[in-house]
């Protein structure tokens, strides 16, 4: 049995390795909780702005809904139906505690809001997973290109071109996309049509909305990655590797990019939050049938239970991607020797 010296000089057990798991375990677990709370309570604090701010807005809700026509009458009676005559902490509880159960209520036009976004966030979660896509395979050939070749000619033009991309924002990049490629050329659409599901009805309608947000992502993450790269490198095992004579490409793949992928994929990670509200923008001008368009609306009616429960759903997909990056660096850092 393993034994360990106290401090009063007498032989004791050691613990039980079971027992270090669990206690590592627990940590782990508390840790979890604890920025799962911690962005939760954020999410909240945010939720509580929207309701205040889009209730700030000059105008009626109803009364927009209903149109010019609708009496004083029928407004009271749709505010009353709706809850809007209430208070606004009232409302932003009795909506919160809807949350809590699935309920996210009705648009001040009568649909149910759960139908809403089910219809329209599948769209802006395809483009802007194509966008990730597009965005990691670039950061990760761009960044290693980089890294290997820190002099090369791609080195001198991936400086430049990346702090140019990084400043320019969707909007300006979508412009020039459908000028170069659609007016120009005509090789993709400027417009997204839908079919008969509420999808684009074609592949090349994607394209330019997914460039449009993945150039202004994949010039910062090449920058990450390649700084990511060059930091792991100076690790002593990649020093013996090429001691060793092992192959420069074998040595990147095997023994530098393990030790930077935590990096990368928190910066991924954090360029999902960046997509989902370039979305917003880039939707509005290829007219694509997503959450941006409904955000758009939304804000346009004034209704404050709409533009929340947006803001509540992507708001929840990108904790959980910033949390699995966060599990992913505490794991890769626990792992190390």
């Amino acid at each position: 049995m393993a034994v360990e010296l106290s401090e009063t000089g007498t032989v004791t057990p050691a613990p039980a390795a079971a027992a270090v798991v669990s206690r590592r375990f627990t940590t782990v677990g508390t840790r979890v909780a604890a920025v799962i709370a911690q962005r939760a309570g954020l999410l909240l604090l945010v939720l509580a702005l929207v309701f205040v701010a889009v209730d700030l807005l000059p105008g009626s809700a109803v009364k927009s809904a209903l149109g010019r026509d609708a009496t004083a009458e029928q407004i009271a009676a749709r505010e009353h139906a709706l809850g809007l005559d209430r208070a606004l902490p009232i409302r932003f509880a009795t909506w919160i505690k809807g949350l809590l159960t699935g309920d996210l209520g009705t648009t001040v036009r009568g649909t149910p809001i759960t139908d809403i976004l089910a219809a329209k966030f599948p769209n802006t979660l395809l483009l802007g997973g194509l966008a990730l896509v597009v965005t990691t395979a670039a950061a990760i050939a761009g960044g290693a290109v980089w890294a290997m070749r820190p002099r090369g000619v791609a080195a001198r033009v991936l400086s430049p071109a990346t702090t140019m991309v990084i400043a320019v924002p969707e909007f300006v990049i979508a412009t020039v996309l459908v000028f170069a490629f659609s007016l120009g050329t005509g090789w993709f659409p400027a417009v997204t049509i839908t079919d008969a599901a509420g999808a684009p009805a074609d592949a090349s309608m994607l394209v330019l909305p997914v460039l449009a947000l993945a150039i202004p992502q994949s010039g910062w993450n090449i920058r990450v990655t390649r700084a990511a790269l060059a930091e792991a490198s100076l690790a002593p095992h990649v020093h013996a590797a090429e001691l060793d004579g092992l192959a420069r490409r074998h040595i990147l793949l095997r023994h530098i990019l393990p030790l930077a992928l935590p990096t990368i994929a928190t910066s991924l990670a954090t360029s999902v939050g960046m997509l989902l509200g370039g979305a917003l923008v880039v939707e509005t001008i290829f007219n694509y049938p997503g959450i941006g368009s409904v955000l758009a609306g939304s804000v346009a009616d004034r209704d404050a239970v709409l533009v929340a429960s947006v803001v509540a759903l992507t708001g929840a997909a990108i904790t959980l991607v910033l949390l699995a990056a966060d599990l992913l660096r505490a794991w890769s850092v626990k792992g190390r020797p």
